[in-house]
C-alpha cells in the first residue's frame, strides 16, 4: 500500500532539515547533499509530480562566513546568522537545479502568512501560479525576522502548513534520524516504525529531541506535530534521511509512513 501511496502523490512538499545539508555544528552548506536533494526533485519532477521545498539551514549557513562553530543562541545573531546564510541557500539550490533545467524560486513565510487568512490567500495564490510556470518554490521560514519560530523550530510545522495551503498529497520530512523509533534510536532495543496509521499508537513511544548535529533547532516532536497536522488535512507524511531518500520514495521499507486519516 506504501508504494502505491507514493506512486499516486501528484503534489508533494519536501522539507530537509539543517543537519542535512550542513552537516556538523559550524561547517557550511554541504553542494552534495543539496545536488542530491536536488536530483531527486528533479526526478519526482520528470514523472510530472508537482515540488514545494521547504528548507532549513539559513541560520547554518551563514555560520561558516561569520566565523561561527557553533549555532548562536541569542536572537541577534540567529538572525544576523539568517541574513547571510538565506543568499548563500539559495544559489546554491538556484546552481544544482539549472542542471535539470528546472527553474527555482524563493519565497520566505512566517507561520502567521499561512494561517491568517488575508496572508493566507496571497501565499497560495502565489504558490499555485508557481507551480503551473513548473517553477519549484523553495520556501524558508524568514528567519532574519521571525523571533518564535527561531526558537521552536518550527519549519517542521511550516512544512506541514504549506503542504494543508496548498493541498498536497504528500510530506516528506527529510531529517538526519532515517525513522519514527519507538525509543531514541541510540539506546540498545529501539525499533523503527515502519508505519503509522493512528498518531494514538505513539502513545507509550519515547520521543526524543534535537539532533546530535548542533545545527538544526526541530526534533522528533516537531515532526510528530507536522504529522499531525498534514494527516488530519489528507496527506501522508513520510519521514526519512537524505541517504534513504530515493528508495523511501520507491515504496522500500525505509523511513517511516505516517498515513493520512482518509487512507488509514
Amino acid at each position: 500500500m506504501s508504494k502505491d501511496l507514493l506512486a499516486k502523490a501528484k503534489r508533494v512538499v519536501v522539507k530537509v532539515g539543517s543537519s542535512s545539508l550542513t552537516g556538523s555544528a559550524g561547517t557550511a552548506l554541504d553542494s552534495s547533499a543539496v545536488a542530491k536533494l536536488v536530483d531527486v526533485v528533479a526526478e519526482l519532477k520528470a514523472a510530472n509530480k508537482e515540488v514545494v521545498i521547504v528548507t532549513s539551514a539559513a541560520i547554518a549557513a551563514g555560520m561558516a562566513p561569520l566565523g561561527l562553530t557553533t549555532r548562536p543562541t541569542d536572537l541577534a545573531t540567529q538572525q544576523a546568522a539568517a541574513s547571510v546564510g538565506q543568499g548563500l541557500l539559495i544559489a546554491k539550490y538556484t546552481e544544482q537545479f539549472s542542471k535539470h533545467q528546472i527553474v527555482a524560486s524563493q519565497v520566505l513565510l512566517t507561520g502567521d502568512e499561512v494561517e491568517e487568512v488575508s496572508k493566507r490567500e496571497n501565499a497560495q495564490r502565489t504558490l499555485f501560479r508557481l507551480l503551473e510556470l513548473g517553477v519549484v518554490p523553495i520556501i524558508n521560514e524568514n528567519d532574519s525576522v521571525v523571533t518564535e519560530e527561531i526558537r521552536m523550530g518550527d519549519n517542521d510545522r511550516l512544512a506541514a502548513l504549506v503542504s494543508q495551503l496548498i493541498s498536497a498529497d504528500l510530506l516528506v520530512l527529510v531529517s538526519d534520524v532515517d525513522a519514527l523509533y519507538d525509543a531514541p534510536p541510540s539506546q540498545a532495543g529501539a525499533n523503527r516504525v515502519p508505519t503509522v496509521s493512528s498518531l494514538s499508537e505513539l502513545s507509550n513511544f519515547k520521543i526524543g529531541g534535537v539532533g546530535a548535529s548542533g545545527v538544526g533547532s526541530g526534533g522528533m516532536v516537531t515532526k510528530i506535530q507536522a504529522a499531525e497536522i498534514a494527516t488530519e488535512n489528507g496527506a501522508t507524511m513520510l519521514l526519512t534521511n537524505l541517504a534513504n531518500l530515493p528508495d523511501a520514495l520507491s515504496g522500500a521499507d525505509v523511513g517511516t509512513l505516517f498515513l493520512a486519516r482518509t487512507n488509514s
